[in-house]
C-alpha cells in the first residue's frame, strides 16, 4: 500500500507537470520589448514607424493659425476666439503658474526668480516695443521659446497659451490705462471693498459683501448706461 501511494502521488505530479507544460507557449508567447533588435525586418528595428501621412487623433491642426499664431509668415494680431472673463481667468491662472516666477505678477520682468540668481532680466510687458507687438508674437514666443526662455508647448496646451496671451494684453492695460478708460462712475483710486464680518485669515478666504461694495455700485452705474 505504500508503495502504490508514492506511485500514485508521482503520477499525479507527472500529470501536473505535462499539463503545465502544454500552456508554456500561450503563457511565455514570443515578442519583442519596446526598440529592440529583430531580425524579421531589413533594418532590424522592431518599432515600425508609422505610416507615411499617418495624423494622430487630436494632432490635424487645420487652424494654422489656431496653432501658430502666424498669418503667412508674419504673427497675427487678432485672438482666434472671444475673450470673456472665464478666458482672463484661465489666462490669468496659467500666467501665474508659468510666467509670473520670471516675468512677475504684473509683468515688469522683476520675478522672483531673479532674487535667486538668475543674471539676465527678462523684458517688461510694458515697454513700448511689447506694447505694439502683435498678440501672435506673444503665442510664438511661448510655443518656441525667445533667447533664453524654453518653450513651452509641451506644459501649456495650445488654447491656455492663447488665454494667456490675452491676460498679457490685460496687464498692458493695466499698468498704462488712463483716466479715460475707466469707467464713468467709477472713483479713482477706487474704493476698498466691503466685506462680511472679518476680512479673512490665512486660514479663510475673505466674503466681499456683494451689495455694499464700491464695485457692486460701478457694476450698477455701467449697466445703466448700458440699457441707455
Amino acid at each position: 500500500m505504500p508503495r502504490l501511494r508514492q506511485i500514485s502521488a508521482a503520477a499525479a505530479l507527472a500529470l501536473i507537470a505535462w499539463l503545465t507544460g502544454c500552456r508554456l507557449d500561450m503563457q511565455v508567447q514570443p515578442k519583442q520589448n519596446p526598440l529592440s533588435r529583430s531580425d524579421f525586418f531589413t533594418d532590424q528595428r522592431s518599432e515600425r514607424p508609422p505610416v507615411e501621412g499617418t495624423v494622430a487623433r487630436g494632432q490635424l491642426h487645420e487652424d494654422t493659425y489656431f496653432y501658430t499664431g502666424k498669418a503667412g509668415n508674419n504673427p497675427g494680431d487678432y485672438m482666434p476666439f472671444a475673450v470673456t472673463k472665464e478666458v482672463l481667468e484661465r489666462g490669468r491662472e496659467r500666467y501665474n503658474i508659468y510666467c509670473a516666477p520670471c516675468h512677475s505678477e504684473v509683468g515688469d520682468g522683476n520675478g522672483f526668480i531673479l532674487s535667486r540668481g538668475f543674471a539676465r532680466k527678462p523684458p517688461s510687458f510694458h515697454i513700448a516695443r511689447l506694447q505694439k507687438a502683435p498678440v501672435g508674437y506673444f503665442y510664438d514666443v511661448i510655443t518656441n521659446g525667445f533667447g533664453i526662455m524654453p518653450d513651452y508647448a509641451s506644459q501649456i496646451p495650445p488654447e491656455d497659451r492663447w488665454k494667456i496671451v490675452a491676460y498679457i494684453r490685460a496687464l498692458q492695460l493695466s499698468q498704462n490705462a488712463t483716466r479715460a478708460d475707466v469707467p464713468a462712475g467709477q472713483p479713482v483710486p477706487s474704493e476698498p471693498p466691503q466685506f462680511h464680518g472679518q476680512p479673512g485669515s490665512g486660514a479663510t478666504l475673505p466674503m466681499i459683501d456683494s451689495e455694499t461694495s464700491p464695485q457692486s455700485e460701478v457694476r450698477k452705474e455701467v449697466q445703466k448706461e448700458e440699457k441707455k
